[in-house]
């Protein structure tokens, strides 16, 4: 296995995405549109950029079946994919330590956290719970519906959906990082980057070639294989350090973060 490039970071904030096409969006105006039929107030500014039905301004993959006229949804070529799970059921570790009106206002405030960090690409959001869904089409993501099919699953099947859809490199970013920052402007790498959790046992964050067959594997020690997994695949690999997006809260000793 080749040895990793390893860079101490924490993003900084870069200009905006490249906008796309008019068309019934699933963004910033969306999401206003539902907040004020919801009786909320609408966010505040945008977590993502515009997600529209029709051509984006940024062609898709040659050959994908984003490209054949029709297709329903077309993204520009960078995307943050989020999973998040039924607040009702998400870190029932820290139930020793809260409320579970507390336990499910954190999970929220943290997985909103991950969402504006996502600025400026656009966020899909992948999950099998309803009120899940109406939270991230409420703060202008993309849902992409995929019961049943466990975390790995669930984000391989996201990472494929945003393919077929013109994204040539998604990040996937764990929704239970309280101070995560920049991952919509990470310095590109041609190959895979790995943020590892603060003990260098999880993997908080990936960023990917689309369409480069990665199989992911979360879990505990899930940082090693996959970095195993990147040179099975023949893709150069990056280790990124970064402070900030090293936090999640899996533990009641982990609430100090929040």
């Amino acid at each position: 296995m080749s040895a990793a490039t390893v860079v101490p970071h924490d993003p900084a904030p870069t200009t905006a995405a490249r906008p796309l096409a008019t068309g019934r969006a699933y963004g910033p105006a969306a999401a206003a549109r539902l907040a004020r039929a919801a009786g909320i107030p609408p966010p505040q500014g945008p977590y993502t950029g515009a997600v529209t039905l029709g051509t984006a301004a940024v062609p898709p993959k040659a050959g994908s079946s984003a490209a054949v006229p029709g297709s329903p949804l077309v993204l520009g070529p960078g995307a943050v994919l989020v999973p998040v799970k039924a607040f009702a059921e998400a870190k029932q570790r820290l139930g020793t330590a809260l409320t579970d009106e507390a336990r499910q206002a954190l999970v929220r405030r943290m997985a909103e956290r991950v969402v504006a960090a996502a600025a400026p690409l656009p966020v899909a959001v992948v999950c099998d719970d309803n009120e899940v869904a109406d939270w991230a089409r409420l703060r202008g993501a993309l849902v992409v519906w995929e019961p049943g099919r466990g975390l790995n699953g669930a984000v391989e099947a996201g990472v494929s959906h945003l393919a077929t859809m013109g994204v040539e490199w998604v990040t996937v970013a764990h929704g239970d990082l309280p101070r995560a920052v920049g991952l919509g402007t990470l310095p590109p790498f041609d190959g895979i980057t790995l943020v590892p959790d603060r003990r260098g046992n999880g993997t908080n964050v990936v960023h990917l070639p689309a369409e480069c067959g990665f199989r992911f594997s979360y879990g505990p020690g899930s940082f090693a294989r996959h970095c195993s997994e990147s040179a099975r695949i023949g893709q150069p690999l990056r280790v990124l350090r970064s402070p900030a997006l090293a936090i999640d809260v899996d533990w009641p000793t982990d609430l100090r973060w929040t």
